[in-house]
């Protein structure tokens, strides 16, 4: 196990136990901006980076030498009002100009069912034709339509696994917490063969899913409580970030409550615990309070870290699962006398890359993940069979931005990340700042010689 430890200083202040790469590439230079809440970024076979508008709608292909926007299409029909929905994922063919006749992109938006008064949210994956001479996405095919949404922990990551699968992060809706704390949280509900049958998505809240290139079930997806759908992980509350290691490992990085974010090894059919569990089974700082389960529910002031005496609590060792896997690393865990007020203890862990290059002097077998929180990209080194982290987390680049999402050129030099458009960052312990150094651009780091 491997996890960031946090101290509390005579100042009250925050001090995470990370230490700073010494053979980290020079800072970088702003490659591109005035993007409308970048969100995905992924590096394509024409050496362009291709990139998702949250906010904007758009998927926009930028020179990475230059900085030069096309946008290849607009998506209307994507539904966008909070700070998680809008156009999400995105997922590029390996085939993709490469003469295969499989020039597809896929993507994951949010829309509203019923454009009339009112929004109810749903998620759908579809798959467009990338005509290289006209520069836009074309033909779209829906895959998968009706998955759960909600105005919090949407997930959406989207990635195309070495097995020729799609893989989806579902999140689990910010049930039982914040605004949504009266909604039972579903991350551990498997459906029935019937749901499944029926389309009814519901119980995929808190899932990792994985799909056929045609949205249909894979036969290989694990049978969970004897039922066998596009579930491939359970017991998850808001995977961000989705990475393959080069034998095919599949690895996530998630947003903890107020403590405890995941970097995990996924295995298919297992369970990662949330909400009985957050991190380890450990008994620390997190206690499951089941709100939605509370009398009168709605008349309750919610507190995650105060609950009130009508909210059933239990201790993590309390639930026992046989399928349950813990992280290979948090970020970060606390003991249970720890203090909130002085802020929680997270990192807000989003994008994710393998790095898996010899390029920079000590980095190969690494997992790459961005922090939304602190605005900067922790290198976790991975042991020889990466199944298991070696050593304390390196971070890099720090800023005052937000770091969405990271992509890495072919040749292991230069890291590209995406960042917020809007939000707040931790600069040093105890201030926090919403103003954003570099919003809505793509900044490059750089390998130096």
């Amino acid at each position: 196990m491997n996890r960031i430890t946090v101290a509390v200083l005579a100042t009250l202040c925050l001090v995470f136990d990370v230490k700073l790469d010494a053979q980290q590439p020079a800072l970088g230079r702003v490659v591109t901006t005035g993007l409308a809440g970048p969100w995905e970024i992924a590096w394509g076979p024409d050496n362009f980076l291709w990139v998702t508008e949250r906010i904007g709608k758009r998927i926009v292909r930028v020179n990475p030498e230059t900085g030069a926007k096309s946008t290849v299409l607009t998506l209307t029909e994507a539904h966008q009002d909070v700070e998680q929905d809008g156009l999400l994922g995105l997922a590029l063919h390996p085939q993709l100009l490469r003469g295969a006749d499989a020039n597809f992109v896929y993507v994951f938006f949010t829309y509203d069912v019923d454009p009339g008064p009112g929004v109810t949210r749903r998620g759908k994956v579809r798959r467009y034709t990338y005509d290289a001479q006209a520069d836009m996405l074309q033909n779209p095919i829906d895959l998968l339509s009706g998955l759960p949404v909600h105005n919090d922990h949407v997930s959406g990551r989207l990635a195309f696994g070495p097995d020729s699968k799609l893989y989806l992060s579902v999140g689990d809706q910010g049930s039982n917490f914040g605004r949504n704390y009266c909604n039972p949280n579903r991350a551990q509900e498997i459906p029935t063969a019937a749901e499944v049958t029926g389309q009814d998505w519901t119980k995929y809240q808190g899932k990792l899913l994985r799909l056929n290139l045609d949205g249909s079930i894979p036969v290989d997806n694990p049978t969970i409580a004897g039922v066998r759908s596009h579930i491939y992980s359970y017991g998850h509350r808001n995977i961000q970030g989705i990475a393959f290691g080069p034998d095919g490992k599949v690895y996530t990085a998630e947003h903890g409550p107020s403590t405890d974010d995941e970097v995990n090894l996924i295995l298919a059919g297992r369970n990662y615990g949330w909400p009985y569990v957050a991190g380890y089974k450990d008994d620390k700082a997190y206690v499951y309070a089941n709100w939605s389960a509370a009398a009168a529910c709605p008349t309750l002031r919610f507190n995650g870290e105060n609950p009130s005496a009508n909210v059933p609590q239990q201790k993590e060792t309390a639930w026992n699962s046989p399928d349950f896997v813990p992280p290979i690393a948090t970020f970060f865990t606390v003991d249970s006398t720890y203090d909130f007020r002085q802020g929680t203890a997270t990192a807000a862990l989003s994008g994710m890359s393998f790095y898996g290059s010899g390029a920079i002097p000590g980095w190969a077998n690494s997992l790459l993940v961005t922090s939304l929180k602190f605005g900067k990209i922790y290198r976790l080194k991975l042991n020889s069979k990466g199944d298991a982290v070696v050593g304390s987390p390196i971070e890099l680049f720090p800023s005052i931005n937000r770091y969405r999402d990271i992509a890495i050129s072919p040749d292991g030099r230069r890291i590209y990340v995406s960042a917020d458009v809007q939000g707040r960052v931790t600069v040093s312990p105890g201030v926090i700042s919403p103003d954003l150094a570099n919003p809505g651009a793509i900044l490059e780091f750089k390998e130096g010689k």
